[in-house]
């Protein structure tokens, strides 16, 4: 089975080799038919320490690394 790549934006980056990914999704909702903005938190592994807050990244699901971290950045979007 293929691994997820999500697309976000770094929201913190104080954690040595870690990063918090939000993620957007957008869908049209089920009754009203309007358009909602639903976002998600992501913590990436950072090897090199090399995103800063605001940078536009690629996230892919790995094995797990610590206990919150499933997901490793792959490059930047």
């Amino acid at each position: 089975m293929p691994k997820r790549i999500l697309s976000g934006t770094v929201t913190s980056d104080q954690n040595e080799q870690t990063i918090t990914v939000s993620v957007e999704r957008r869908f049209t909702h089920p009754v009203l038919k309007k358009t909602i903005r639903k976002s998600k938190k992501y913590r990436a592994h950072d090897a090199d320490n090399q995103f800063k807050v605001g940078d536009k990244v690629r996230i892919q699901e790995c094995a797990p690394i610590s206990k919150t971290k499933r997901w490793q950045v792959v490059l930047e979007a």
